[in-house]
């Protein structure tokens, strides 16, 4: 499932965020690639482990908090702390599938299900660096507005086209949803869809609407891991 989440940070948080990397100190991308990926990843970022980085990935994690879509389409368990990166003229990411597993800040473990990408800086403002992301839906190209964020699953194969013009800036991150199947979140996700609709016509104590978010829920505990 690719979802388009639109406004997930507010244009003052947005650029709150871009101010702030502005003034900060990017270093090579590579150093947070795998072997393979390094020979196809030319780009710039935040040190991981740096203020600006910690303090920018709590507004983005709090954003995530309030965001109603992002928790029903990943049904999150665990967000790795945002990172953020910056694509130059003739910048690239080639293929890929992101790894399976990271390591959260505390040494623990986690699975990586959900990718994230949060376009920070404007689309018009710069030329190429679209996300071009393939999986069972077909091949699709996305460059959304600053502020708004693309979904998808972690197990597909995507690439950052070349940037021509100006410079693209985006946090990155991943979660580990409680249900590791796609296709089962993205059932869980349509159905939740629906009982929304179903609230709002029929009231939340109409009894099909209480059977639905029965079943919802019936579904939720069976598929869970926690």
């Amino acid at each position: 499932m690719l979802l388009h989440i639109p406004d997930l940070l507010t244009k003052d948080e947005t650029d709150h965020c871009c101010a702030v990397l502005q003034q900060s100190q990017w270093a090579d991308g590579r150093h947070t690639a795998g072997d393979q990926a390094a020979k196809i990843k030319n780009n710039l970022q935040i040190p991981t482990d740096s203020e600006e980085a910690r303090a920018l990935g709590d507004i983005v994690l709090r954003a995530l908090g309030r965001n109603a879509l992002f928790n029903s389409a990943a049904l999150p368990l665990r967000v790795l702390p945002p990172m953020f990166n910056r694509y130059d003229p003739g910048m690239t990411f080639g293929a890929h599938t992101d790894n399976a597993i990271r390591s959260l800040p505390n040494g623990m473990r986690m699975r990586a299900d959900v990718s994230t990408t949060l376009f920070l800086t404007d689309p018009d403002t710069y030329e190429g660096g679209e996300l071009e992301i393939e999986d069972t839906y077909g091949t699709q190209r996305v460059k959304f507005a600053a502020g708004d964020a693309v979904l998808y699953p972690a197990s597909s194969l995507h690439r950052v086209m070349p940037v021509t013009r100006g410079s693209r800036w985006a946090s990155f991150f991943w979660t580990q949803s409680m249900i590791r199947s796609d296709e089962k979140r993205r059932n869980l996700f349509e159905l939740d869809k629906a009982i929304q609709s179903i609230r709002a016509q029929l009231g939340d104590d109409n009894p099909g609407a209480l059977g639905v978010v029965g079943h919802y829920h019936n579904l939720l505990r069976e598929w869970a891991e926690l």
